[in-house]
């Protein structure tokens, strides 16, 4: 089948401003993973200025028998950095897909929302004309391709395909979004550990049932609000503003601040795994650890569990409060910690079967953000009245 590009004819109105905006919202949504931010958006403007800016549209806008695949990059955030997509690889990647499906499709989704796999849709979709879908199955980032709410919620993972920079082309179909998974981990791995991908094809009713709605909005609104708060000298406080009036995210909190300490980051198995140590400036006994897998998975403050995956934890700059990436940690960095609630469908037993914590080898359940520190707030009562009857 032979497949031709679209001409662009309708542009959104998003600026190169908000796209820069959206850049910085999904970073923070990344926790941590979904690659670096600024190579996504330095991308994504590459892209828009020669082809046009795509329009945005809604999971409602689709026809029920719409055609639609996701656009993303596979690898470790670290391999990233240095190798970052030219967009024919990743325009290849959906037009490989399309000649598998028999017909290109009529918008692009992003797999997850995250630094530059918010971006590269962005490229798929202002390189081939077509719209892109304000939804994503994550509403976050997360290290492997079958922990998305189109897995749990029936799509299949493939045929999927993977491009690397030479062009070089594998296409995968399985009967299992995990063994989907595995064969292009190894892969990837083979092919320079940084791969475009094109998966999960759909149609319109599919991406109506089993995606995260309104993330790509909700990414750029968090991205607005940190660029703005800086310009008022209060960032921070701008984006827990911005958090507690989202639909997802409206449970948050500023886990920990301090200056990190300790840091141990290996490229192991495809993926950044490590984790980080971060003291308190007051008391240096006071120590939070955050756990990762390409995305920051476990916080424990002196032990005890503060936020735990599903759940996002964000770390950002103390002062500007800019995400910071795995693979952009440094020993001496000043941040503060955020924890924020996932959307509800991503808390729910079949997506905690598909990524809770114990799908990354952590030892305990669930426990959502807000029960964890309502249970925390209880303890600490119960052990000042203790100690005032003492």
């Amino acid at each position: 089948m032979s497949v031709s590009k679209r001409v662009v004819t309708d542009h959104s109105p998003i600026s190169l401003t908000q796209l820069g905006d959206l850049a910085r919202g999904a970073a923070f949504l990344g926790t941590g993973g979904g690659g670096d931010p600024y190579i996504g958006r330095l991308m994504a403007e590459h892209a828009v200025r020669e082809f046009g800016m795509p329009k945005i549209i809604e999971v409602d806008d689709l026809d029920d028998d719409a055609a639609v695949y996701s656009a993303a990059m596979v690898g470790a955030p670290t391999v990233m950095m240095e190798k970052a997509a030219s967009g024919d690889d990743i325009e290849r990647a959906v037009t490989r897909m399309a000649e598998i499906m028999g017909r290109m499709p009529d918008a692009i989704v992003p797999l997850e929302i995250g630094g530059i796999n918010s971006m590269l849709p962005v490229v798929a979709a202002a390189r081939l004309g077509l719209p892109l879908l304000n939804c994503d199955g994550m509403g976050r980032a997360f290290p492997e391709i079958q922990m998305v709410t189109f897995n749990v919620y029936g799509v299949s993972a493939t045929p999927a395909v993977i491009v690397n920079e030479h062009l070089e082309t594998v296409v995968v179909e399985t009967n299992s979004a995990k063994r989907a998974e595995d064969l292009i981990r190894v892969s990837a791995i083979q092919m320079g550990l940084s791969v475009l991908f094109s998966g999960y094809p759909m149609t319109g009713r599919q991406v109506k049932k089993a995606s995260i709605r309104g993330t790509l909005r909700a990414a750029m609104d968090i991205g607005t609000a940190i660029r703005v708060g800086q310009t008022q000298d209060n960032p921070v406080q701008s984006l827990l503003d911005c958090l507690s009036n989202t639909e997802y995210f409206n449970h948050c909190t500023v886990l920990f601040s301090g200056k990190i300490t300790d840091l141990i980051r290996e490229t192991r198995r495809g993926f950044a795994i490590g984790r980080c140590e971060i003291d308190s400036l007051e008391d240096p006994a006071d120590q939070l650890t955050i756990e990762f897998q390409n995305e920051f998975l476990r916080a424990q403050r002196n032990g005890r569990t503060t936020a735990i995956v599903p759940d996002l934890i964000c770390v950002i700059d103390s002062e500007t409060a800019e995400p910071i990436t795995v693979e952009a940690l440094r020993y001496g960095q000043r941040v503060k910690v955020i924890g924020t609630s996932a959307a509800p469908t991503m808390r729910t037993p079949e997506s905690l079967a598909v990524f809770g914590p114990r799908c990354f080898g952590l030892d305990e359940d669930f426990v959502r953000l807000e029960d964890l520190h309502t249970n925390a707030r209880k303890k600490n009562q119960s052990s000042e009245t203790c100690n005032t009857e003492n």
